[in-house]
């Protein structure tokens, strides 16, 4: 029977007794039965955030605050999509020369910035062609400074390409002291990554803060977030120094998973104090990341994730990649391959390009989803590429997120050319400093089996998924045709009409549950709505979380739901489910098939 299964009339309408009917094109009519929901089948609402960066990605989050932030907010399930290309260091920064403040690497620019803190009476930045390192030629940097305070230089790669993941990463750095003392020492500052409160340290970033000549040994000391390590640093002569970021890390903060810090800024200071002068000349930096060639990077981040193993028992977490090279795509499942970099690592927005990725990913397995997808269209030329080129073959794409409505009104086109993409929602989040707070702040559910990743994958590869406002809404949504889940389904049938329950649990006070019926006339990418009808259910008739609605295909149809605020903005939607009298002409996937 394959894609032509069909429902006949009979089992479509066991249960729709004493309901109002209604149409395409007619007000929806609504009524609850007295009938007891339905078991679970063995399926449960799931809830999951699905976009999120950490310490492999560019932004100041660690795993652990995420992992947090998913405690304290109830989601089920974390996606670790850290950029692929910034999990593989690709074309990343491997050596600063000091040779000026703009300093491009393989047509990749390096930018210096000065700052002050305190009360200095002289400070100077200059490159300078001698003393230099003497096996780096060129110039070299002397940073001087007098009085009470601190000059600061901080560098800084194209795209962030000097931060990533510190698990393999040493620093060199060639200096000569020529003005020095425990009064005058040179600072060489690591931002690291946001880190929940533990161990007498408050919630926030980690700061690495090495001070060279302020001792005749090394000691190591840590003030909460704050860590220190002092280096001697003898005047008058070059020294190496070799900085071993995982090392110190893990002797300043024991309780804290070390590999679980991003190198997320860097920059270099003189420090004085009493009135003091110093003067520190320093040459060749080198960020030597030891583990990151080919699919190392991707290893290497899976051993820093094992480490959190049991550590957060409320939370599963599963590792995924957001895909950066062409039109940003979450890949989720699969063999976790990386996929080949152009150099340097520029983004290709060609649709083509996208669609070729995709197929790359399918064939390694799993789902692929489209992001951001209106960060380089408008509604109208999203609604034709997903219409005319089939969502770039993508599984799912990103309809939760801001411009909710824009992003809805570009995916009822598609529903009403019968093309089945899942819509996801997105949190996108770098931070993991407040999930709630963010601009998009929008979880997935499922229903599954399972917080498996192989039984989230396929959830989501059939549509039996919705999106939630994080702070807003909770609750959960399906579509039941003759007792069992349609959301997501492709269904053809002869009924002049059926009952199709509508799920709908915990709405806020004042929210209203909206039903959109849009005809499936296959008009391409002309607009929507006068094809579509929206009938409301408001919440104080929702008390038992279900209503039955019956429909009429007519000649076909889509259904879904979304919940609106009291303040009238949408905090939730489902996926739809198709009624339809004809299979679309590609078919109906077999993941759909009712």
């Amino acid at each position: 029977m394959g894609g032509r299964a069909r429902l006949d009339r009979r089992s479509l309408l066991a249960a729709a007794g004493g309901l109002a009917v209604a149409g395409i094109g007619v007000p929806l009519g609504l009524a609850a039965t007295g009938d007891p929901p339905p078991p679970g089948r063995g399926r449960r609402p799931i809830s999951m955030a699905m976009h999120l960066h950490a310490s492999f990605s560019e932004g100041v989050a660690s795993y652990a605050a995420h992992l947090d932030q998913a405690r304290r907010n109830a989601v089920d399930v974390v996606w670790w999509t850290d950029h692929d290309f910034r999990v593989a260091a690709h074309d990343h920064r491997r050596t600063v020369h000091f040779d000026g403040p703009d300093e491009p690497e393989d047509g990749l620019a390096w930018t210096w910035t000065a700052s002050t803190e305190g009360r200095l009476t002289a400070s100077g930045a200059d490159f300078v062609a001698a003393p230099h390192a003497d096996d780096d030629p060129g110039r070299a940097l002397r940073l001087t400074a007098a009085g009470a305070g601190t000059l600061w230089y901080a560098g800084k790669a194209w795209n962030w390409t000097h931060t990533g993941n510190i698990s393999d990463t040493t620093l060199h750095l060639d200096v000569l002291p020529e003005a020095a003392g425990s009064d005058a020492v040179l600072l060489v500052e690591i931002a690291l990554s946001h880190h929940p409160a533990g161990a007498g340290r408050p919630a926030g970033q980690l700061v690495l803060r090495y001070r060279l000549g302020a001792a005749a040994e090394t000691r190591h000391r840590a003030d909460g977030r704050h860590g220190t390590v002092d280096l001697p640093a003898p005047a008058g002569a070059w020294r190496r120094h070799t900085f071993d970021l995982l090392a110190d890390v893990r002797r300043l903060w024991p309780d804290l998973v070390a590999g679980d810090n991003s190198l997320r800024g860097l920059r270099l200071g003189v420090q004085v104090a009493a009135g003091a002068g110093g003067a520190y000349v320093v040459d060749r930096l080198v960020f030597d990341r030891a583990r990151r060639a080919g699919q190392a990077g991707e290893e290497l981040r899976a051993e820093v994730l094992r480490d959190y193993a049991g550590a957060y028992p409320e939370v599963t977490h599963h590792r995924a990649y957001e895909v950066s090279m062409v039109r940003h795509l979450n890949w989720f499942g699969g063999d976790q391959t990386l996929p080949p970099f152009p150099s340097p690592p520029y983004r290709d927005n060609d649709a083509g390009a996208t669609e070729r990725m995709v197929e790359f990913l399918h064939g390694h397995g799993g789902v692929v989803c489209w992001n951001h997808p209106l960060d380089v269209e408008r509604r109208e030329s999203l609604a034709r590429l997903l219409v005319e080129r089939h969502a770039l073959g993508a599984d799912l794409i990103e309809i939760g997120r801001n411009p909710v409505d824009d992003h809805l009104w570009a995916y009822d086109v598609a529903a009403r050319n019968a093309i089945p993409v899942t819509a996801v929602g997105v949190t996108d989040d770098h931070d993991g400093t407040d999930w709630r707070a963010g601009r998009d702040r929008h979880v997935t559910y499922v229903w599954a089996a399972s917080t498996g990743r192989d039984d989230l994958v396929t959830a989501l590869r059939a549509g039996q998924a919705w999106f939630t406002d994080l702070a807003r809404y909770r609750g959960a949504l399906d579509l039941e045709i003759g007792g069992r889940s349609a959301m997501g389904a492709v269904v053809t049938t002869d009924a002049a009409d059926l009952t199709v329950r509508l799920r709908a649990t915990d709405l806020p006070a004042g929210a209203t549950l909206e039903v959109v019926t849009g005809t499936v006339d296959r008009a391409g990418v002309a607009d929507p709505t006068p094809a579509i009808r929206i009938g409301q259910v408001p919440w104080r008739q929702l008390r038992q979380g279900w209503h039955d609605l019956r429909a009429s295909p007519g000649a076909g149809a889509y259904l879904r739901t979304q919940v609106r605020g009291r303040d009238g903005e949408i905090i939730g939607a489902s996926n739809p489910v198709w009624l339809l009298r004809e299979p679309p002409p590609r078919g109906i996937p077999t993941a759909r098939r009712f």
